[in-house]
């Protein structure tokens, strides 16, 4: 079996020194500027029923930078700026593909702060990075070994809310190879009392991150709201440390998850899940913390390409499915099971718990969309366009 070669990035903290810092605050600016205004061109072009591509938004990057109101455009790396262009070029084209909303323009204080540089601008050597306008490498923290022999295609360099600063290197890794076949499949139940209900009948305690830091979350908030509004030095101080308690709450979080994920493809060939629109379970005002907190959506995106990456197969099957009122020993379905009932007896004589009987049923769901590539359910609107879908790695040459 012939592996597809994975790209993958590996990011890693660092710590700039003051020119850099500067230097690189500079960066996000300019392309934010530089983004907001090739969106603005290409939003009124629109009004006009004309079509601005990437290639336009390049030549008026040109002619932006020869003006005396944006001249400090040409003070930073050029490749950041014709990235931003491509970034966004990306996003107006998951639009017209019905994938994303219409992109949106980036705020000063709340949109991500990053800049992506292509080999053109960093010289990466000897396991030192130097970006494009600077003299010295970074400082980075090197966690973790990236690939012997790797060479980075993109390097991003961002700063989160609490002020920590990272670069993530893009680069092909030959140590991801398909995982040996495991012959087993498992259904997986999503909850909020149990994060997860395995099939095997193996429930996943729910950690509830946001909750166990929820008081320290309320004291630094508190004190941002005694803060007077603008951007003074108290304020900015007080707003980096309710960052640093949400940047707290989203690692562990994270780190949860990816040793969840990571376990379940290494134990199974096929897993199986429901398709959730969690976008529209969070309208809910009395569940919507519990379910944000518990991160349903990164999980399965995780499970996917962790999957795709080790040659498992990952089914979603259709959230209209009715996992936990069908009976998993005679296929009896009921007509009603309030969310407040966990356990209950069908008539054939079988106690279930409610979350287990789920997984098993979608696991039988699963292993019957992966035979007869059929549906569970008629078609209904889903992310994939399908009421199950399966999502598996490309076939391998041999």
């Amino acid at each position: 079996m012939k592996a597809i070669p994975v790209k993958r990035a590996f990011k890693y903290r660092f710590y700039p020194t003051d020119a850099q810092a500067a230097e690189l605050s500079r960066t996000f600016g300019c392309v934010r500027k530089v983004y907001n205004l090739a969106l603005a061109a290409r939003t009124e072009a629109w009004t006009r029923q004309e079509r601005v591509n990437y290639i336009q938004t390049s030549a008026m990057l040109t002619a932006w930078k020869k003006t005396e109101e944006l001249a400090y455009l040409n003070e930073v790396s050029s490749v950041p700026l014709q990235q931003a262009l491509r970034h966004l070029q990306t996003a107006f084209t998951n639009f017209f593909g019905k994938r994303a909303r219409y992109p949106r323009f980036k705020s000063r204080k709340k949109s991500r702060k990053s800049a992506e540089y292509t080999t053109s601008a960093f010289r990466f050597r000897d396991g030192k990075l130097t970006l494009a306008k600077m003299a010295e490498p970074l400082d980075i923290v090197w966690s973790r070994p990236i690939p012997e022999g790797a060479q980075p295609s993109t390097v991003t360099v961002s700063q989160d809310a609490a002020g920590r600063w990272y670069v993530s290197l893009l680069v092909e890794d030959p140590t991801v190879q398909p995982l040996p076949a495991a012959g087993t499949a498992v259904g997986v139940d999503v909850g909020l009392d149990h994060l997860l209900t395995l099939s095997t009948g193996e429930k996943v305690a729910n950690p509830r991150h946001e909750r166990r830091d929820r008081t320290r979350l309320a004291k630094a908030q508190r004190q941002l709201a005694r803060t007077a509004k603008g951007d003074g030095a108290n304020r900015r101080k007080a707003r980096e440390k309710v960052a640093k308690v949400y940047a707290r709450i989203a690692d562990r979080r994270r780190d949860h998850l990816h040793k969840l994920t990571t376990r379940l493809v290494r134990e199974n060939q096929t897993i199986v899940i429901e398709d959730l629109t969690v976008r529209n379970m969070v309208k809910n005002s009395r569940l919507a913390r519990a379910i944000s907190d518990a991160a349903w959506a990164d999980f399965r995106s995780m499970l996917e390409y962790k999957a795709h990456w080790y040659g498992r197969e990952v089914i979603a099957v259709d959230r209209w499915f009715p996992s936990s009122k069908l009976c998993s020993a005679c296929g009896t379905l009921r007509d009603k099971l309030p969310l407040n009932v966990r356990t209950w007896t069908c008539d054939c004589g079988t106690t279930h718990d409610r979350d287990v009987n789920a997984a098993k049923n979608l696991k039988a769901a699963g292993l019957a969309v992966s035979v007869w590539g059929a549906g569970v359910r008629p078609q209904r609107s889903s992310p994939g366009g399908q009421s199950a879908m399966k999502q598996k790695s490309p076939r391998r040459e041999p």
